[in-house]
């Protein structure tokens, strides 16, 4: 008998209906403007229509088995901020500038001068797929940028673009099945100096220079296999400006007609700290310039002159009563220090800041304008924010500066709504990361470390049994520290650390 109920709780249909109601209906109430297209709560109600799934209607398209058990336990793990740690140390020095990470598609991908270019599977046996050193050219130039191809390539390929400090940028493809890394083409070094950030999709490409020079290529779409080497792309168009500042977030989208280069950055604000601005280069798919468009968080009826105290110290004092409170406190939510990181996937932008908080602006992008959202603050971290991430439904994670402390977000729909105004006051948008550490294991190349952060649980468990003047006296060079890097797939979220001594790891909180 036990054995029947066994079988029953295991049943898929079941915990198919289970998932639909505690993680599919509940967004319907947070995604703007559904509830005015006519959408009644009776359609609403468990089917095994694709179109009742919202974004998740890839579960049940004809022809994909899906584990509902385990697909359930995947995203009640994920909303407890339940995990388990797994370590994969990347550099026993630290490499100057620093190794860059990207993460897609369960693949992790490295890049500094020492080891080249590397790619770690984050599913299964955690191992490194590939490898390959840079080419000749670039061996006295450190890569200091780095971007995959999300869209799904037709030869089953994954391309990569690394930029170097010399203003070259080489392209790669990895292929799986055969466990190397294939070069396909690189450009020579340019006196426009360092490529601080580089984005391709399909056959084009964007980077961006420290001088702030934005020049987009295009290869051509003839031959697409991965062993061929491509030949020099065109450059349609080579833009300079004078407002850009880092941290910055280079996107590219393409379509049939069109190509949109977005580039999202910090904005500094006359006599009123910092804002966040983006800008949108249009291009028609022949190259043809069609249009470039700027937009700012800063309302239109802003004005930083008006203080009557210096700008940057009302935060130090109360403010006062009336209706000069009311002005100043609608000028005071654009004064802030300058932004740590930059995350933008459209149409989220997020933005951590050193005082603990995080700010979410949403960026209205149509066929006759550009628009960004008034920013709403994020309150949850107990030091500062080193470093955030944002995916296209809303889903973010961040890490402190410590390392000890990350943190998962809903952010769907933004705060348009009445009760994503209400999770928002009641801080009920994170929660936690808490990794077990009793299931934990650590790749290396060369021999197994001690866990990074267990230095950080360590800390933590003293100063709950009262020790703290142990804490204090800890030597600051084992104390770990979040090189601002962090990446999330379906079923990891993936931070780099490093020791103050220098020793680097990628940390993989497995969700699974």
């Amino acid at each position: 008998m036990s054995q029947k109920y066994q079988a029953l709780a295991g049943d898929s249909q079941i915990w198919k209906e289970h998932y639909y109601n505690r993680f599919v209906r509940p967004r319907a109430s947070r995604l703007p403007g559904l509830k005015d297209v006519g959408v009644s709560p009776v359609s609403l109600q468990f089917a095994s229509k694709a179109s009742r799934w919202l974004e998740d209607e890839h579960l049940v398209k004809r022809g994909v088995k899906t584990n509902w058990k385990r697909q359930y336990k995947l995203r009640h793990n994920w909303a407890k901020g339940s995990c388990g740690v797994k370590e994969i140390q990347v550099a026993e020095q630290a490499p100057v500038p620093p190794v860059l990470v990207q993460m897609h598609d369960s693949v992790i991908y490295l890049a500094d001068q020492a080891n080249g270019l590397r790619a770690w599977s984050t599913k299964g046996p955690r191992k490194i797929l590939a490898q390959t050193a840079f080419i000749s050219d670039h061996t006295n130039a450190p890569p200091t940028s780095i971007a995959v191809d999300t869209q799904a390539a037709d030869d089953g390929c994954s391309t990569v673009v690394v930029g170097f400090e010399n203003g070259a940028f080489s392209l790669y493809k990895l292929r799986q099945q055969d466990a190397r890394f294939v070069h396909t083409y690189s450009h020579e070094p340019s006196v426009n100096g360092v490529i601080s950030a580089v984005a391709i999709s399909g056959h084009y490409v964007v980077t961006m220079t420290a001088t702030q020079l934005l020049s987009l290529y295009q290869f051509s779409a003839t031959e697409r296999r991965p062993t061929i080497k491509l030949d020099s792309p065109r450059l349609l168009h080579s833009l300079k400006s004078h407002t850009v500042w880092p941290p910055l977030s280079a996107t590219l989208r393409s379509s049939t007609s069109s190509i949109v280069v977005s580039i999202a950055y910090a904005l500094p604000t006359y006599l009123s700290g910092w804002t966040v601005g983006i800008q949108e280069v249009k291009v028609s798919s022949d190259g043809d310039f069609l249009e470039s468009r700027l937009a700012s968080a800063i309302d239109q009826h802003y004005r930083p002159l008006a203080f009557a105290a210096p700008p940057m110290m009302h935060h130090l004092t109360p403010l006062a009563t009336g209706s000069l409170a009311t002005s100043t406190g609608l000028e005071l939510r654009h004064i802030h220090a300058k932004p740590i990181s930059l995350s933008y996937t459209h149409p989220y932008l997020l933005v951590s800041h050193p005082d603990n908080t995080l700010a979410l602006y949403l960026v209205n992008s149509t066929t006759d304008s550009l628009s960004i959202s008034a920013g709403s603050r994020l309150w949850g971290h107990t030091s500062s924010v080193s470093g955030a991430h944002v995916g296209s439904r809303g889903k973010a994670v961040s890490v402190s500066r410590g390392g000890d402390e990350l943190r998962v977000w809903e952010l769907e729909g933004g705060f348009a709504s009445s009760s994503a105004r209400k999770r928002l006051a009641t801080g009920d948008l994170s929660v936690r990361i808490r990794a077990d550490v009793r299931d934990r294991s650590v790749v290396a190349d060369v021999r197994p470390h001690v866990g990074l952060d267990l230095i950080g649980h360590a800390l933590a468990g003293k100063a709950r049994n009262g020790s703290c003047a142990v804490e204090s006296r800890q030597d600051p060079s084992e104390l770990t520290l979040s090189r601002g890097w962090i990446g999330f797939d379906e079923e990891n979220v993936v931070v780099l650390k490093e020791q103050n001594q220098g020793r680097q790891a990628l940390v993989v909180y497995d969700f699974t």
